[in-house]
């Protein structure tokens, strides 16, 4: 997977044109708050619609404009391909190679792209629910399928939940919960599996990138850790089983709290360095450097199950990390386009081959 050419028109703060990245490393410099972040979540958006900034399409497109475009060529699936997207304020539309779409999901399965952006340190700074999400959202690019599971678990639950608190007012409804749990108990079992066999794959390929990235001075150990008591070697009926038998051993205290205790909605991902939890003892850049790995390590994943080689896009990677962790991220990742942000000189001046993007007030121009 390479871009090789991404326009913008009306797009956030950038000057209305295009540039013409490379098929390895791509610098973009300046100050802040030059629209740097604004060509990542440019590139990020081809992979089905959504920035990985906000939740208000109305905000990508310039203040003083009705509308935003952006246009990306690329070779995917062994050919050329482009694609364009259009933003306005209530609605937005895509076309792909000329043709037009209904939805823009018909993006996942054509560009595929891994981000890394500073918010995304909250993989271990906060709870459990941005390590779920950081799962799902893998594996719910990687097929649709999985993202129509994901979402028939949550109607589930939420379902559920709604007949635990009637019950407490109707007891006689208590009889209807082994339909509900039937339901909840497939669809969360087909999560589970999908999360499982994901973070088999993903949690080796972490600690190898890890111990590049370290330069062999720490390892890297990721768990999924299971209220229903899975193992990662379990065939999706035992989980299915034991999520069931969950349910039946939590059901009065369910009734009586009005929520569903145990599920892969209550599941979590254990991450630690060195043997010890990184949320509570790694530093800054330590931390930085473990959510690099599992960034770099879903790229990776993405690669063996599409069989295409994903698009990298760091976002204010280097700062925080020593030269040789910074050496690392510049030149030696292999056989994939990567675009890096940064504010520091020194940054672009440590690339030996690539290209180099200076962005100023928006304007972005090529350094020679």
């Amino acid at each position: 997977m390479k871009v090789n050419r991404i326009g913008f028109k009306n797009f956030r703060n950038l000057k209305d044109g295009e540039i013409f990245p490379c098929e390895g490393v791509n610098v973009i410099y300046g100050d802040n708050a030059q629209g740097k972040t604004n060509i990542l979540e440019a590139l990020w958006l081809f992979c089905g619609g959504h920035s990985f900034r906000t939740a208000k399409d109305s905000e990508v497109i310039r203040w003083d404009s009705d509308f935003a475009r952006l246009e990306m060529n690329f070779f995917g699936q062994g050919r050329d391909q482009r694609a364009r997207l259009q933003f306005q304020s209530s609605k937005k539309s895509v076309s792909i190679n000329g043709v037009e779409k209904t939805s823009t999901s018909a993006l996942i399965e054509k560009f595929c792209a891994v981000v890394f952006s500073p918010e995304h340190l909250n993989l271990i700074k906060r709870g459990p629910a941005e390590r779920r999400r950081f799962v799902d959202s893998a594996i719910c690019r990687e097929k649709l399928q999985n993202a129509v599971i994901l979402s028939k678990y949550n109607r589930m639950l939420t379902q559920r939940n709604t007949l635990l608190k009637d019950i407490v007012r109707k007891p006689h409804l208590e009889d209807t919960l082994d339909i509900w749990d039937a339901q909840l108990v497939r669809y969360g079992a087909l999560l589970i599996k999908k999360r499982l066999d994901y973070m088999k794959e993903l949690s080796e390929r972490a600690a190898k990138y890890h111990v590049g990235i370290s330069k062999g001075k720490e390892e890297l150990k990721i768990r999924y850790l299971s209220t229903e008591e899975t193992e990662p070697e379990d065939s999706l009926e035992l989980i299915q089983k034991k999520f069931a038998a969950k349910c039946a051993q939590n059901r009065k205290n369910d009734i009586h709290l009005g929520v569903t205790l145990s599920g892969p909605h209550r599941d979590d991902i254990e991450i630690l360095i060195n043997g010890k939890n990184a949320k509570a003892f790694a530093s800054q850049g330590q931390q930085r450097s473990a959510v690099l790995s599992l960034k770099l390590a879903e790229a990776s994943v993405l690669r063996e199950r599409m069989g295409e080689e994903p698009v990298i896009l760091l976002d204010d990677v280097l700062s925080e990390l020593d030269n040789s962790r910074q050496d690392f991220l510049l030149n030696e990742l292999k056989d994939c386009q990567v675009f890096i942000t940064c504010c520091e000189e020194q940054n672009k001046e440590q690339l030996r081959q690539g290209k180099i993007f200076y962005v100023e007030r928006g304007s972005v121009v090529e350094s020679k």
